[in-house]
């Protein structure tokens, strides 16, 4: 059983105190949090469960349906908070710029050659993130399909708002995942249906033969929707707001600002 139902992470304002990490319950009236709530907070998340380690991301993208998930990384820079101003350099700015809205999970404890059966156990929660991606790189054949290139920028993965533990995901009624651009639905996924591998199946995969630590975030995939696949294509601007909804873990919300 997990030790809290939505965990967010916070600091305070104008302040060295923090970071802390609190539970915001199951209540939906909690979704958000607002000043003035009062919260029960914890100095780690060692705290609320075992396991220390340096956070990854690791992704997958939109391909022909493999035999097994395709894997690559983004450094632990590219994560971005919820609310944060995305800064683009000018190179990014003109690298094609695009969306992608996932459902993420993270992982409770190192873990190493786990079969699918036993996967949910390395689970801490479910939260959503933005892969990111410059699709100049990804795509076309003259760059050589650099996912990893296309996707590890700064600022790259914006994640959050909370992390709802595994109880509190299966008892969603609802597992839609909805991606807006300047209030315009571009995305709107059922999970239940378009999610390709489940995260157990994901989680089994990529750690045969290799140690995934304790609080790797793992993105699960897009569905339809992304710029790059509209007609006609729809890059990202400048002052563009991006938002990531799933219900339960809330809206992710953030804004691009051109260099």
């Amino acid at each position: 059983m997990s030790q809290f139902s939505r965990l967010i992470r916070f600091e305070g304002e104008g302040s060295d105190v923090g970071p802390f990490f609190a539970d915001l319950g199951s209540d939906p009236d909690t979704a958000i949090p607002r000043p003035g709530m009062q919260l029960s907070a914890f100095r780690s998340i060692e705290d609320l469960v075992a396991g220390k380690a340096e956070p990854q991301i690791v992704g997958l993208g939109k391909l022909a349906i493999p035999s097994y998930p395709p894997l690559w990384t983004k450094p632990a820079k590219s994560i971005a908070a919820p609310d944060e101003t995305i800064p683009i350099n000018d190179f990014c700015a003109k690298s094609l710029l695009d969306y992608e809205g996932e459902m993420v999970f993270v992982t409770s404890k190192d873990c190493r050659d786990v079969k699918p059966s036993e996967a949910g156990s390395y689970i801490l929660g479910y939260t959503v993130g933005n892969d990111l991606s410059c699709r100049m790189f990804q795509l076309q054949k003259n760059c050589a399909g650099q996912f990893f290139f296309a996707k590890a920028f700064d600022k790259f993965a914006p994640l959050g708002p909370t992390l709802i533990s595994p109880e509190m995901y299966a008892k969603t009624l609802s597992h839609k995942l909805v991606v807006k651009v300047n209030g315009e639905v571009r995305q709107d996924v059922d999970l239940a249906e378009d999610m390709i591998f489940s995260p157990e199946k994901i989680l089994s995969h990529m750690s045969q033969g290799t140690t995934i630590p304790a609080g790797t975030a793992v993105m699960t995939g897009t569905g339809a929707g992304v710029g790059a696949f509209r007609k006609p294509k729809t890059f990202l601007q400048d002052g563009d707001v991006m938002e990531v909804h799933m219900e339960g873990v809330g809206t992710l919300r953030n804004k691009l600002q051109f260099e």
